[in-house]
């Protein structure tokens, strides 16, 4: 078994991750740590882009009101105000590390040219900056390659956390499942930062790779930590419905580009809904889609951009065209098959503007914190801005209040009195449970019977994979469903305690929106009750 230290220890390598260990000083030993390969979270599935005030006809004052609106009440105005003011700085830094946005091509003066910005939905102006469609994939790329010559820091691929180890009240610690080995490696650290993505896992359908499976947020409630409003789970749209792209997105750039959404018949439905049609915000969207579904009994939706001719298509859309062309789509010419899908957890572990947590020496940052920005609705675009913002500022907090030294020697794994599995059939049927039933009692609308419904089963399956878990050797499967579970489990006694609808939880049995806005806290056994409400900004 492997006893390693470093002084910070980072846990997923998207965009939080990566961009957390380029702002660190290079005299700080850095431990980066991903499940799988660098490129395996969520960031580099990013197709639509990052928002940002970058000219003179936006300000940030529109952007900090959209973004308002757009969360339902439930937003943190200072947090809000404090992320869209550092847009600028993080583009810039951003290019610095070289990723290549889009510029319009109608000013043939470079020294005066702007960047392309496209219009998503919420967003009262064009302010989402991109490459392509790739946007995500551009980022990653560029950041992967600065990481690469960072000789302070070490990529460990192929790591799962199994739990955080906690010392005198801090975070000092992980144990981390080596999943090419098999052994468990005690690694310690004089701070550790969780960057691992949100739990859109725990739907049926969902836009997200398969590493989004709430890990950091269970590591987090399970050391300590408070968690805030994970009854807001956002749902994009429009997924692409095909036996053989269960979780392509289809951007909401293309909906800023003019593409409507139709029912089979050719009607274009939006408009009935919502005032600002196909550009509303997505759990409008979302609802809509999922109201026409039902009403009429479809399979799905379909999205319309045949008014764009196909050269348009190819410059804005490449990735999108080509998978489509994949498939025997031509959307120069036809309408694409559309569902909505799980896309985005907008609560998560409660932090400070530094990503701090209720565990001192514990950081949480990107879709695995509630920082106050996305309140009840998560305005499209400003995720990957909150990633950059929030990495800033924990590096800079974490430079100036690391400890003096690394703590004592931690206490090695113990799997002596487990074995082997000859029953794996248990994870896969609680896998398959465990998704059917959020999809069904916990989705887009929900009920107070089916909320109870789907808390008394997931008490039943988090008994079995409990068990399960102390009897035999672990696995990522295991250790993922052993996190996707509680994080569930949260998830549903958070909606259960919301007698309201407002933004992306919907519960007909409460159809109205409280005149005040409340968070919903929720406080693990034996941690921090000093606050009932989200941590104020300095």
């Amino acid at each position: 078994m492997r006893d390693t230290h470093f002084d910070v220890l980072i846990v997923g390598s998207g965009a939080a991750g990566l961009s957390l260990a380029l702002q660190l000083p290079e005299t700080v030993s850095i431990g980066l740590l991903s499940k799988s390969d660098l490129n395996s979270g969520s960031t580099s599935w990013a197709q639509g882009g990052m928002a940002a005030v970058l000219h003179e006809r936006d300000t940030i004052e529109s952007h900090v009101e959209d973004t308002l609106q757009a969360g339902a009440g439930l937003c943190h105005q200072d947090a809000v105000t404090f992320t869209v003011k550092q847009s600028r700085s993080v583009v810039d830094w951003l290019i610095a590390q070289g990723v290549d946005f889009d510029l319009r091509n109608d000013q043939p003066d470079d020294e005066f040219r702007e960047f392309h910005l496209t219009m998503e939905g919420g967003h009262s102006i064009r302010r989402i900056l991109h490459a392509a469609d790739q946007t995500g994939s551009a980022i990653s790329k560029a950041l992967n390659a600065r990481v690469s010559e960072r000789t302070n820091v070490e990529i460990l691929t192929d790591r799962c956390v199994v739990d955080l180890i906690v010392k005198d009240g801090k975070a000092t610690g992980a144990y981390v499942l080596n999943t090419s080995t098999g052994m468990v490696e005690t690694i310690g650290a004089r701070a550790i930062a969780l960057a691992t993505g949100g739990a859109s896992k725990a739907y049926l359908y969902t836009s997200n790779p398969d590493g989004a499976t709430g890990d950091g947020i269970a590591l987090a409630w399970r050391a300590g930590c408070r968690v805030a409003n994970l009854e807001f789970n956002q749902f994009h749209p429009t997924c692409l419905y095909h036996s053989k792209a269960r979780t392509f997105l289809l951007t909401e750039a293309l909906r800023g580009e003019g593409a409507t959404l139709r029912l089979p018949s050719g009607e274009r439905f939006m408009p009935r809904f919502d005032h600002r049609a196909e550009l509303a915000p997505r759990d409008i969207v979302a609802r809509a889609i999922d109201h026409e579904m039902k009403r009429l009994g479809l399979e799905c939706v379909y999205l319309d951009i045949t008014h764009k001719s196909r050269e348009q298509i190819q410059e804005h859309f490449p990735t999108v065209q080509a998978r489509c062309a994949e498939l025997g789509i031509d959307i120069a010419k036809e309408r694409i098959p559309v569902v909505p899908a799980a896309h985005y957890t907008c609560g998560g572990v409660v932090v400070d503007q530094y990503g701090a947590t209720d565990v001192p020496g514990l950081y949480v940052i990107g879709e695995t914190a509630c920082t106050g920005l996305h309140g009840a609705n998560r305005m499209a675009s400003n995720s990957l801005l909150e990633c950059f913002v929030y990495a800033s500022s924990a590096a800079q907090h974490m430079s100036s209040h690391l400890p003096d030294k690394i703590a004592g020697r931690l206490s090695t794994w113990d799997d002596s009195r487990v074995r082997v599995s000859d029953e794996a059939v248990v994870i896969q049927h609680s896998w398959h449970a465990l998704r059917r039933l959020m999809w069904d009692y916990v989705g887009i609308e929900r009920t107070n019977r089916r909320l109870k419904r789907a808390a008394n089963h997931i008490s039943v399956l988090e008994q079995e994979v409990d068990d399960y878990y102390a009897s035999f050797t672990i696995t990522k499967e295991l250790l993922e469903l052993r996190n996707l579970t509680l994080v569930a489990k949260l998830m549903v006694e958070s909606a259960r305690s919301r007698k309201e609808t407002r933004g992306l939880h919907f519960n007909s049995d409460y159809p109205a929106m409280l005149s005040e806005g409340r968070n919903t806290i929720l406080i693990p056994k034996g941690g921090s009750s000093t606050s009932r409400e989200l941590p104020k900004y300095r």
